[in-house]
């Protein structure tokens, strides 16, 4: 099972076929023990290599141009902070549990059906930063080799179908030998700079901002936060790599704490650090380049590289930082993506057409952004989904925290398969549609000049406080459709991991780990999560408990 994966169905026999097509993602489904054989270390860097992105270098100078220095960095701390803490309760279960963000977002407070609403908003996210990414990377062709923009795109789009086709093995390799020559790129130029020249520092600390007089004030912080904020979805990309993270045992415990720290809500702290060094970097070349073009990152790092390196070697070395971050991120960016979009298609249509199909349609969409010219208008596109994402991610993290461990009205451990939960769980959406929908309105000034930077602090406080009340008020009603799964073998092992126990599946007669698995509708046997998703007709699918409904 760990090289090969057929999850075919005999009410849909092109399933076979599709999965064929990507053997190694698990896509909608657990992800088994006997798969996950990378060590923490090795599923630590490979997420975190994920986040070498140069979008943070143009967030952070958009920021720091129109607001100032004390302003942006004040905004970035802000952001990172409530990235972190909502993002380690969701590194955890995922790490822990094997799942990735969609199936959690199941089980913590949206129901099965219901969490179609948030897998659309991550793929969004996935297709968002793409695009950013792959405008980066067409400026830094157009730069080094004259290619016109539009030409540009296309290249930085076609160039990662080949790269994330073959899911976690593929990704893993490429993340860990890419990460040293990126750091180095990244860093050299940085320590370079304040080494040789350290009014360079007194100007960065001392910049006012087009839009600002130098002083600090909750406005322009409020604004720059909630454009950081929206990478607050980044979580998701983190957990499709935490989700193959080896079982937590006494003998790893360490190391595997270390891990989801660091690669899950942890990423946030390189993420901040990109984003104050693009501040840095947009005020050093501002005089040289104009504001339009100082929060481009090839403009950056070919001014920096400028400073400390002969001139025939500054746009080369700048164009290759520029494409091995780009690959780096919108490999995952694509993976993700895919991820996001088959999980939705296959729960509403009951057919399951294959990772690939996905990929190119969310290249599809990143690409058009690109063509519209999206890196013009890139923090209006940001503030507006950061409402969307804050109040997705808050609702799920305030479930798990909140009413599972508190409360304790959501199960604790987390459920995914059909026929396990209800289709729509009022908790996640309400709380959900009540947080996004009024925070935009805010962000639209539909209420008043004055209210529009709160709209961040909106989703986020909406959503924290309506997610527990839903839950009180339904009396934990709509989590679970049945209390059990029918399947007498423990769920979990003595650990507390998920059982490597492996059964086979009725309907594809391919061999499944416990947690994937549920007992038949109408035979004495066990259907695997996949199976389940494609039942058209619901032969398979356990009945609800009348006593539990």
């Amino acid at each position: 099972m760990s090289t090969t994966e057929s999850p075919l169905t005999a009410s849909d026999p092109t399933t076979g076929r599709a999965a064929q097509e990507t053997l190694e993602d698990y896509t909608l489904r657990f992800a088994p023990r006997s798969y996950r054989r990378w060590s923490p270390a090795v599923v630590a860097t490979t997420a975190l290599g994920g986040i070498a992105y140069l979008a943070d270098f143009s967030i952070g100078a958009g920021i720091g141009l129109a607001h100032g220095t004390g302003n942006a960095l004040i905004a970035i701390a802000v952001a990172a902070v409530v990235i972190f803490i909502t993002g380690f309760p969701l590194a955890y279960y995922g790490a822990r549990y094997n799942i990735d963000l969609d199936l959690i977002t199941r089980g913590s407070g949206f129901g099965y059906y219901g969490s179609v609403l948030t897998s659309v908003i991550f793929a969004s996210f996935t297709f968002i930063f793409f695009a950013l990414e792959g405008s980066i990377m067409a400026q830094g062709l157009e730069l080094g080799l004259g290619l016109p923009l539009w030409l540009g795109y296309l290249v930085s789009t076609l160039m990662v179908i080949p790269l994330v086709i073959y899911g976690m093995k593929a990704l893993s390799k490429l993340q860990v030998w890419t990460t040293p020559v990126w750091l180095v790129l990244m860093v050299a130029p940085l320590v370079y700079l304040v080494a040789h020249d350290p009014g360079t520092v007194d100007r960065f600390l001392s910049y006012a901002g087009t839009d600002g007089d130098g002083g600090v004030n909750t406005a322009s912080v409020l604004l720059g936060a909630g454009v950081c904020l929206s990478l607050i979805a980044q979580i998701g990309e983190q957990i499709d790599y935490l989700r193959f993270m080896p079982p937590k045992t006494p003998e790893n415990r360490r190391g595997w704490w270390t891990a989801v720290v660091m690669a899950g809500p942890g990423w946030v702290v390189l993420g901040a650090l990109k984003q104050a060094i693009g501040v840095f970097l947009a005020v050093y070349i501002l005089a040289e380049v104009g504001p339009d073009a100082a929060p481009e990152p090839i403009q950056q790092f070919r001014s920096a590289f400028d400073a400390m390196l002969p001139s025939w070697v500054v746009v080369p070395l700048a164009v290759v930082l520029v494409v091995i971050s780009q690959i780096k991120i919108n490999v995952t960016n694509a993976y993700s993506g895919s991820l996001a979009w088959t999980n939705s298609f296959t729960r509403v249509t009951r057919h399951y057409p294959g990772r690939l199909v996905f990929v190119l349609v969310n290249l599809g969409f990143a690409l058009a952004l690109m063509e519209a010219d999206m890196f013009s208008f890139l923090n209006d596109i940001l503030g507006f989904y950061s409402n969307c994402a804050i109040a997705w991610v808050v609702t799920v993290a305030t479930d798990i925290g909140v009413n599972k461990y508190v409360l304790k009205l959501s199960p604790l451990r987390p459920e995914f398969r059909r026929g396990m939960l209800h289709a729509v769980n009022p908790v996640g959406v309400v709380a959900f549609v009540a947080a996004s929908g009024l925070s935009i309105a805010l962000y639209f000034h539909a209420l008043g000049d004055s209210l529009q930077p709160y709209s961040p602090v909106a989703a986020a406080v909406i959503a924290f406080v309506l997610t527990p009340l839903m839950a009180i008020v339904t009396r934990g009603r709509y989590y679970l459709r049945r209390p059990d799964d029918g399947i007498g073998e423990a769920l979990l092992d003595p650990d507390g991991n998920p059982s490597a126990l492996t059964l086979d599946c009725h309907v594809c007669h391919e061999p499944y780990e416990r947690p994937d698995l549920a007992a038949c509708r109408t035979h004495d046997a066990v259907v695997c999560s996949l199976c389940l998703s494609t039942d058209k007709v619901g032969d398979h699918v356990l009945p609800a408990r009348p006593s539990d409904a």
